[in-house]
C-alpha cells in the first residue's frame, strides 16, 4: 500500500479525487446563479437571406465536338491542347492517297461517259436521217434515242461521283467549325480513324471561355424555390477564398433519379472575363431564394435549446400549457428567457432562416431580449455529479 501511494500516478489520482470532491461540496453549498448557469445572447434586428445549395460542374456555353466524315490515317496535326483557333482554320490532315485515287478514277469514268454520249448522239442523228428516208423502222429510231438518253444519264452519274469524291477529298482536311479554344484532342499522328456508324470525335473546342455555365443538381425539396434570373453565388476549390456570381438561366424539367433521390438540373450563367474558371471545375452553388431586411433575428442555438430533465419544473409546466394552446408546426418554435431567476418559454412564429439566425415573424420577443442558447461549462460539470474530470482507468 505504501509503495502504491508513492507512485506518481496514484498521487495524481488522489489529487484529482480531492479536487472533484471539493468542487462538489462547493457547488452544494454555493449553487450557480441562473446567469452563471446559462449562456445568453441578445435578440437583434438585421438582414437575413435564405439559400439552397448544390454542387455542379462548370462547362463552356458552347462545346463543339469536331469529328470526321471519312476514314483514314492522321498525317498531320496543326493544333494541340489549349490552342486558340479561328473558324475555318486547319486542325488536322488525313492521308488522302486513297481518296485522291478514287477521284482520279471518277474523272476517268466521266471521260468514258462523255465519249459514250458523243457516240450515242451521233448514232441518233444518223438514225433520224435514215428514218426520214424510210430506210429504218420507227423502233430502230426509238432505240437510238433511248441509247442517247442512257448515255446522258450515265455522264451525269459519273459527274456526281466526281463531286462526291471531291468532297470526300476535302473532308480529309479537318477544319475548325467555330472560333475558340481546343480543350481536348483525342488523336495522334499515325492513328487510324474510322468513320463508320458513329462519327469519331477528334477535338473538343470551347467556343468562348469568357462565358461559362454551371450545371448543378438540386434536390426536389429545393427546386420549388428556384426561379429564372435568381442571383447565384458559388465557390470553387481552386479559389476557396473568392466568391463568384451568376444567375439562374434555366430549370430543366427532366429529372434524374439515382437511388430514389430525385434531382433537377439547374443551369447557371457565369461571366468569366479573367478566364480563371476552367471547364470541369466543381462549383459549390448557393441560390438566394428569400431575403428580409431589418427583421427580428433569434440565434438558431436558442431554438435548439431544451432544459435538462428535472430542471425548472415550473417552466416545464408552463411550456406544456403554452404548447397545448399553440399548435406546433414547421413555422413555430420556442425559446427560453430568464425571468426571476427561472427559465420561461416563449412561443414564436418563424420565418426564413440561414445557418446562424432565424427570422421571428410573431411572438412576445423584442430586440434586446436575452435568450438562452445553452448551458455553461460550469453548469454542465455541476449537473454531471460535480466531477469536472473523468478519467478512464486501465
Amino acid at each position: 500500500m505504501k509503495n502504491l501511494l508513492r507512485s506518481p500516478f496514484a498521487l495524481f489520482l488522489l489529487v484529482v479525487a480531492l479536487i472533484a470532491a471539493g468542487i462538489a461540496i462547493y457547488r452544494q453549498f454555493y449553487p450557480l446563479s441562473p446567469e452563471q448557469q446559462y449562456r445568453l445572447q441578445a435578440v437583434e434586428k438585421g438582414d437575413i437571406s435564405q439559400t439552397v445549395s448544390a454542387n455542379g460542374t462548370i462547362n463552356p456555353v458552347t462545346l463543339v465536338n469536331v469529328g470526321t466524315q471519312v476514314s483514314g490515317t492522321v498525317k498531320k496535326l496543326y493544333v494541340d491542347f489549349n490552342s486558340k483557333v479561328e473558324k475555318g482554320q486547319i486542325l488536322l490532315e488525313l492521308d488522302d492517297a486513297l481518296l485522291a485515287a478514287q477521284q482520279k478514277q471518277s474523272l476517268a469514268n466521266v471521260q468514258s461517259a462523255t465519249a459514250s454520249l458523243e457516240l450515242a448522239a451521233a448514232n441518233e442523228a444518223r438514225m433520224r436521217t435514215l428514218f426520214a428516208q424510210e430506210y429504218i423502222s420507227r423502233q430502230e429510231l426509238d432505240t437510238a434515242v433511248q441509247a442517247k438518253k442512257a448515255a446522258t444519264a450515265q455522264l451525269q452519274l459519273t459527274r456526281a461521283t466526281v463531286e462526291k469524291d471531291r468532297a470526300n477529298l476535302a473532308y480529309s482536311v479537318i477544319r475548325s467549325p467555330v472560333s475558340g479554344v481546343v480543350v481536348d484532342r483525342s488523336v495522334d499522328v499515325g492513328q487510324t480513324v474510322a468513320a463508320s456508324l458513329q462519327t469519331p470525335t477528334l477535338f473538343k473546342i470551347a467556343q468562348d471561355l469568357s462565358k461559362m455555365q454551371i450545371h448543378a443538381n438540386f434536390a426536389e425539396a429545393d427546386i420549388g424555390s428556384i426561379r429564372v434570373d435568381q442571383a447565384v453565388r458559388f465557390t470553387v476549390d481552386a479559389f476557396p477564398n473568392r466568391h463568384f456570381r451568376g444567375e439562374v438561366m434555366q430549370v430543366r424539367l427532366n429529372p434524374s433519379n439515382l437511388q430514389n433521390v430525385v434531382t433537377y438540373d439547374v443551369v447557371v450563367n457565369v461571366d468569366n472575363p479573367e478566364q480563371i474558371l476552367l471547364p470541369g471545375m466543381t462549383a459549390y452553388v448557393n441560390v438566394t431564394v428569400a431575403e428580409r431586411k431589418e427583421v427580428l433575428l433569434v440565434p438558431n442555438a436558442a431554438l435548439r435549446f431544451k432544459p435538462a430533465d428535472g430542471n425548472n419544473q415550473k417552466s416545464g409546466d408552463a411550456a406544456k400549457k403554452n404548447t397545448a394552446k399553440t399548435k406546433r408546426d414547421a413555422f413555430s418554435g420556442k425559446v427560453y428567457v430568464l425571468q426571476q431567476g427561472k427559465l420561461s418559454p416563449i412561443d414564436v412564429t418563424l420565418g426564413i432562416t440561414d445557418s446562424r439566425n432565424t427570422e421571428i415573424v410573431a411572438g412576445e420577443l423584442k430586440a434586446g431580449d436575452q435568450v438562452v442558447v445553452g448551458e455553461t461549462l460550469a453548469a454542465g460539470s455541476a449537473s454531471s455529479g460535480g466531477s469536472p474530470l473523468r478519467m478512464k482507468m486501465f
